[in-house]
């Protein structure tokens, strides 16, 4: 049987990356629950939560070069899928989440 080599649509990134794109332009979404979302975010993302983002993805979604969040960057991976789903390009996935972002020492808004 042949093997088949299967590639995500979208790249995975630490926090130096992220924020390299960030200064790009790329916009950040985060797929926190609210609770998580209020004890602090990347400055400037944008709250959408996973659930909302599964069943309105199409209408909430409607640029690409988009960098999703979550605390440790599982949710996030879903997200990015969910977004090439709906036909979005240049996605990415922050690894380690905010989490990750905050131990590198980035301000988190709240």
């Amino acid at each position: 049987m042949a093997q088949f080599e299967e590639k995500e649509p979208f790249h995975r990134v630490g926090v130096k990356d992220a924020q390299a794109l960030i200064e790009e332009g790329y916009k950040v979404i985060d797929v926190r629950e609210p609770f998580e979302w209020v004890q602090g975010r990347i400055p400037n993302a944008t709250h959408i939560p996973l659930n909302t983002l599964l069943a309105r993805a199409q209408e909430l979604l409607t640029e690409d070069n988009l960098i999703f969040v979550c605390a440790e960057g599982v949710r996030s991976a879903v997200a990015c899928e969910v977004a090439a789903a709906v036909g979005r390009t240049n996605l990415y996935n922050l690894e380690g989440g905010t989490v990750a972002w905050a131990r590198a020492g980035n301000p988190l808004e709240r």
